[in-house]
């Protein structure tokens, strides 16, 4: 437990020394009130983390806590995160964190681009991806949003099984869990985004990431998303465990 409470130490690099009082409430409720109550692996959380601060728009704690993350992380699987959220938050918010992601890499010698992780071809991708979405959400749940789509309107989901699922699912870099799980976590730092929550808290679940794993998420990102969000994203849990029993 000694080495995870130094997991955030950047954090409080800038706040320490003009805000000394409020620094040290943020350290003792993560290292004392959270961390020993998670079991996540130190990889899980940093996912998590990164992926909340670029849902959030923080690009300064993105860029004070990347260092440490990139001490757990590759550089494929960081620069995988910012990939995967331009689905989930869009390219107007992701692109910026990719700037500081490629400076820090440059600054560190890492010569860019990185390696591909691309693994199907475009004219696969359409296929594959409604595949993986079957796979995770079940073929009954995408056939049926399908069919109840307005004709005019059922393009839509091409668009998701190619360019979501298609070009970036298929990915390699991070794992299927990896990506649900940080997928879960773009979705429950936005705001009004719960049906969607709903469904990637199944989708998680489906694939491995079970109940304790999420709500373990959810209190990783307490001190970064605030405790509203994190009602929101308990009861979704909660609701689905009341229907579907013990998750």
């Amino acid at each position: 437990m000694s080495e995870r409470k130094e997991l955030f130490e950047r954090l409080y690099l800038k706040t320490k020394i003009d805000d000394p009082e409020y620094t040290q409430i943020i350290k003792e409720f993560i290292n004392n009130e959270i961390l020993p109550h998670i079991s996540l692996t130190d990889k899980e959380i940093m996912l998590a983390v990164l992926s909340t601060t670029i849902a959030n728009q923080s690009k300064e704690l993105y860029q004070d806590i990347l260092p440490e993350a990139l001490k757990i992380l590759t550089p494929v699987e960081t620069k995988e995160i910012i990939y995967q959220s331009t689905v989930y938050i869009g390219l107007a918010k992701s692109y910026e964190f990719l700037e500081v992601t490629n400076n820090y890499l440059k600054q560190e010698n890492i010569p860019l681009p990185l390696e591909s992780q691309k693994t199907v071809s475009y004219e696969d991708r359409l296929q594959t991806g409604y595949d993986l979405q079957v796979r995770n959400f079940t073929k009954e749940f995408i056939d049926t949003s399908i069919e109840n789509t307005p004709d005019n309107q059922k393009y839509i989901w091409d668009l998701i099984s190619s360019f979501a699922y298609g070009d970036f699912y298929t990915r390699s870099g991070l794992n299927d869990k990896e990506r649900e799980l940080i997928s879960f976590t773009f979705i429950l730092s936005l705001r009004g985004c719960e049906n969607q929550l709903k469904i990637h808290t199944l989708g998680n679940i489906k694939i491995g990431n079970d109940k304790k794993k999420l709500t373990d998420t959810i209190s990783i990102l307490i001190p970064f998303i605030g405790f509203p969000r994190m009602h929101n994203a308990l009861a979704i849990i909660n609701q689905i465990n009341e229907e579907k029993g013990d998750i």
